[in-house]
């Protein structure tokens, strides 16, 4: 397995195209694309699809429906924030090995949120969005996390792999695995690199209760707006170079 240098510097990118091919779900569009619906009903929101599934098998009321998917869906983003905040705190950059946090329980918190925010949002994707999404994030998240591995092991040695022994690549522990080893934290500046995340939780859970698609992208175009406005004044780790596995 290998990421490339072009992954690694446009991983932010790539991360957007994904999400954007989410929602717009461009092939419902093509004359080949025949899944027995309009493309209207193609185009409908995965909470819609699912709720309606749910409603038509007798499991749930429609009302009952939506309001578990929200339920499910502001859960999800709201730990995909708090495992990307959480991560972005105790996150360190240097040639000593310092595992703190959630570093204590999962290698790779960051992914770990992305993944969770990828999932809880999808429910306003139409449904092949959601899944394309959702399969897509998760395999260059898990291929990124894989990827780093031999470089972490090249930097850090025989204590890298000891951690890599004991802590688990993305779910987390129930326990920390590790010892603490007593790292400086930094949440303001964890909450600034964040804030998309923030927004999108905010804008999920203030204008979800109305499933309204267009509202929530203009949320979520705000929130990256910002995002990307913050991360421009926040301090820059330190070049690395390209991450390669066997």
């Amino acid at each position: 397995m290998q990421a490339t240098h072009f992954e690694y510097r446009f991983r932010f990118w790539i991360q957007c195209l994904i999400y954007a091919l989410g929602f717009a779900a461009p092939w419902t569009y093509l004359p080949i694309w025949d899944s027995g619906l309009t493309t209207q009903a193609n185009n409908e929101p995965a909470w819609l699809a699912i709720s309606t599934l749910l409603f038509r098998q007798g499991w749930l009321t429609y009302n009952t429906a939506v309001m578990a998917l929200l339920i499910v869906a502001l859960v999800f983003t709201a730990l995909g924030t708090w495992f990307r905040i959480w991560g972005a705190a105790y996150r360190q950059h240097g040639t000593v090995l310092l595992a703190d946090g959630p570093y204590r329980r999962t290698r790779n918190p960051l992914y770990l949120g992305l993944m969770l925010h990828t999932i809880g949002i999808a429910i306003l994707m139409p449904p092949s969005g959601a899944i394309v999404a959702i399969v897509l994030m998760c395999f260059f998240e898990v291929h990124f996390a894989l990827a780093k591995e031999s470089l972490l092991v090249a930097r850090f040695g025989q204590s890298y792999l000891a951690y890599k022994q004991a802590v688990p690549l993305l779910l987390p522990a129930p326990a920390p695995q590790v010892v603490s080893a007593g790292v400086a934290t930094h949440w303001l500046q964890a909450l600034c690199s964040e804030i998309y995340f923030v927004g999108a939780f905010l804008t999920l859970a203030i204008f979800g209760w109305g499933f309204d698609r267009t509202v929530f992208r203009q949320g979520l175009l705000i929130s990256l707006g910002v995002a990307i406005i913050a991360r421009a004044f926040l301090p820059k780790p330190a070049q690395e170079p390209a991450i390669t596995s066997a």
